[in-house]
């Protein structure tokens, strides 16, 4: 056999047995003594008998486009390990996409991990807790000036003289409107702080 076979000019071509077939049948192929397929002067002959607007073009390969913010997290997941990351506008390969996967991978079963072995609690929970603790924090102190100014009136009054030598009283009420004022003042001043639970 000189030539080649209608399947192997078929594979040869892109194209069906079947359509092979038919172009032989139309004497678009230049065949052998034998039967067999000239591929050269077969390829020629359809590409001047061939209507180009007529010619079906392989289907383009549909890839579906990567959101930016996709690449964006591969490239921080890379960076993170300190691994080779994508250029900007560059794409990023598949190797990079698959170990940034694997990383990511790794990650959540170590919080996962975490979180069975009650290292790590819920957002939620946490400013909760934070919030409650807080509340006690700030109750304790609104009731601290009159706690603390009988005591402190006291030891002020012992420590205390005029320049005559005697012993200056010092009223509790007085000494617990003045501690409870600068109390208040500091705490609006901590009500100020918002803390960034990012």
């Amino acid at each position: 056999m000189q030539g080649m076979s209608e399947r192997q000019y078929a594979a040869h071509v892109g194209l069906s047995r079947g359509a092979i077939q038919k172009a032989k049948t139309a004497e678009r192929l230049v065949l052998y003594p034998d039967g067999s397929i000239n591929a050269a002067a077969s390829d020629a002959r359809r590409a001047e008998t061939t209507d180009p607007s007529k010619t079906r073009k392989p289907p383009a390969p549909k890839l579906k486009p990567v959101p930016e913010a996709a690449v964006a997290a591969v490239g921080d997941t890379l960076r993170e390990q300190g691994l080779a990351v994508p250029a900007v506008g560059g794409g990023t390969t598949f190797l990079q996409a698959k170990t940034a996967s694997e990383v990511l991978k790794a990650q959540e079963r170590r919080i996962r991990l975490q979180k069975l072995k009650g290292e790590l609690i819920e957002r939620a929970r946490a400013l909760a807790l934070v919030f409650r603790l807080a509340r006690e924090e700030r109750d304790a102190w609104v009731t601290w000036p009159a706690r603390a100014a009988a005591l402190m009136a006291a030891e002020l009054s012992a420590s205390c003289s005029d320049a005559t030598g005697q012993q200056i009283a010092v009223e509790p009420a007085a000494m617990q409107k003045v501690l409870e004022k600068h109390v208040r003042a500091h705490l609006d001043e901590l009500a100020e702080v918002r803390p960034d639970f990012r």
